[in-house]
């Protein structure tokens, strides 16, 4: 074991580690620079653990009804061996495909064997190697394959929806999600999300072609998001560039590379564990644990709540210090250079004298307080 898995396993503590996948590695790009989150993900470490046993309020789950409404629609666009999908597909990226043939990668193994999820990685990786190398092989959906993708130097296994390619070797990504399509329109930030996690399998399949010394072109940037139309269950094809959440996802991929240089920032005798007892519940005193997260800088934003499991926590943090970033991102970017609040403040009323940087921040904040006080003045 490397000193860094060590140095990762004491800040995991006696927790086995949860491994990533795409949904956790979108997460990963919603707030980049916060090296709280990169550090306790690069750990594998438990952050829902963390927030329950802080007392946290949790995040909002998928309800088992919208689980089992997407299950039933990601069924009805793949059954009878993908026929529904296929014609999608040909209007969507304008593919010509004369034979079209398609294989489940569930169904590679037995039902007793002991790791199925390598097994489909493995058979996943055999289809696309020989239909890469343009060797016979009528093969030309893959429903549920399996992909690997180095995450912090481990490998993290995804599992894409759907991967098609056509006759000229250049590989698709294809997502099916149950959100709709309305009149032509996707909800953006859905939309976006799904991309995300899109460009996680982009990136493992290149990973994979890679290691035949294959270019990264060889997938193409375009995603195909298959959505039900309008309010019914009919499916429809929209092909997207998701060129911008690669190249997001990639840039956070390096930074988690760079995990000594955070490591570095934070005392050798640093943990999270939060010692479980005999019970399996946590024995940890609270104050430790937040004692704990403290020697990890935050970067909180108020979109941390859509995403993250100790938001909550790091917003109770920012507002305890005073910090902008707890007024939202906009006052965060706009007061850019003035970390807290009462800073702020002091510049406004003359209380603190501006440095070079900071004086047309502060002739900004003085006109923004005079309008106020005008404003007092007409309404009273």
């Amino acid at each position: 074991m490397s000193s860094l898995d060590e140095r990762l396993g004491v800040l995991r503590g006696t927790a086995a580690p949860i491994p990533h996948n795409a949904r956790t590695l979108a997460a990963l790009t919603a707030n980049p620079s916060c090296e709280r989150r990169s550090l306790l993900d690069a750990a594998g470490i438990d952050k829902d653990a963390l927030a329950a046993h802080l007392g946290l309020p949790r995040l909002l789950r998928k309800s088992q009804l919208a689980l089992d409404y997407g299950l039933a629609f990601e069924r009805k666009v793949t059954a009878q061996a993908g026929a529904p999908l296929v014609p999608l597909l040909r209007q969507a990226l304008g593919l010509s495909v004369p034979e079209v043939s398609y294989e489940d990668v569930n169904s590679v193994g037995s039902d007793d064997d002991k790791s199925p999820l390598r097994l489909r990685r493995i058979h996943t990786r055999s289809r696309i190697r020989r239909a890469a190398h343009g060797r016979p092989d009528p093969r030309t959906l893959l429903d549920h394959p399996v992909l690997r993708l180095t995450v912090a130097g481990h490998q993290a296994y995804l599992e894409p929806d759907v991967i098609a390619f056509q006759r000229e070797g250049v590989f698709y990504v294809v997502e099916i999600k149950s959100f709709p399509v309305i009149h032509g329109q996707l909800d953006p930030l859905k939309a976006t999300a799904a991309l995300t996690q899109a460009a996680a399998y982009v990136l493992a399949l290149r990973e994979l072609l890679a290691e035949d010394g294959l270019p990264p072109e060889r997938v193409s940037d375009t995603v195909v998001l298959v959505n039900p139309r309008n309010f019914t269950r009919h499916p429809t094809a929209t092909p997207f560039s998701a060129h911008k959440q690669i190249k997001n996802l990639s840039r956070h991929l390096d930074r988690l590379r760079r995990l000594p240089e955070l490591l570095g920032k934070v005392p050798p005798d640093t943990t999270f564990d939060l010692a479980p007892g005999p019970d399996q519940k946590p024995t940890r005193p609270r104050g430790e644990l937040v004692a704990a997260l403290a020697t990890v800088r935050p970067n909180y934003t108020p979109g941390c709540r859509h995403h993250c499991d100790l938001a909550f926590h790091c917003r109770t943090e920012a507002r305890n210090q005073g910090k902008t970033a707890a007024l939202g991102t906009a006052v965060r970017d706009d007061l850019a250079g003035i970390d807290t609040i009462a800073t702020a403040l002091a510049l406004t009323d003359g209380h603190l004298h501006p440095s070079r940087s900071q004086k047309d921040l502060t002739q900004a904040l003085r006109q923004a307080q005079r309008i106020h006080a005008d404003l007092q003045t007409d309404t009273a």
